[in-house]
C-alpha cells in the first residue's frame, strides 16, 4: 500500500522572500548593462565638416527612411557612426565561464541532494540488501 506523496510546504515568508529575491535579480541583471554602458566615442571628423546625407554614404532610399523617422543628417550621424565594440576581454570571458560553470555545479549538487531527499521521503532510505538485489 502506497501513500500519496505530500511535499514539504514552504512558509509564506519564504515564498515572499524567494519572489522578491528573484525580482531583484531580474531587475539587477537588466540594469547593470545600462550602468556599465561604455562612454560614447565622439568622431572628431564629423565636427570639422558639416554633415550631409552624402557624407554619411547613404543611398537615397536610406536617406528617405531616416527622414521619415524624423532625423536630420546631424542627428542620424551620431547613430550611424557609433560603432559597436566586439572585442573580447579574456579576463571577462574567463570570469563569465567560471561563474556559469560554478552555478551549474552548485545546481547539480543541490538538485542531487534534494532528489535523494524526495526519494527517501517517498520510499524510505535505501537498504543495502535492496541495492544488492537490484545489481
Amino acid at each position: 500500500m502506497t501513500t500519496n506523496y505530500v511535499p514539504p510546504k514552504q512558509g509564506w515568508f519564504g515564498q515572499v522572500f524567494d519572489s522578491v529575491f528573484i525580482l531583484v535579480l531580474v531587475f539587477a541583471s537588466l540594469l547593470v548593462p545600462l550602468l556599465l554602458k561604455p562612454a560614447e566615442v565622439k568622431d572628431t571628423n564629423l565636427d570639422a565638416a558639416k554633415v550631409t546625407w552624402e557624407s554619411l554614404k547613404l543611398s537615397p532610399i536610406e536617406q528617405g527612411q531616416w527622414i521619415k523617422l524624423g532625423y536630420d543628417p546631424e542627428k542620424a550621424a551620431a547613430i550611424i557612426n557609433t560603432k559597436f565594440d566586439y572585442s573580447i576581454d579574456a579576463w571577462s570571458l574567463a570570469i563569465t565561464i567560471l561563474v556559469i560553470v560554478g552555478y551549474f555545479t552548485f545546481l547539480l549538487k543541490v538538485s542531487n541532494k534534494e532528489y535523494k531527499e524526495v526519494i527517501n521521503e517517498k520510499f524510505g532510505p535505501i537498504k543495502w540488501t535492496d541495492k544488492k538485489e537490484q545489481s
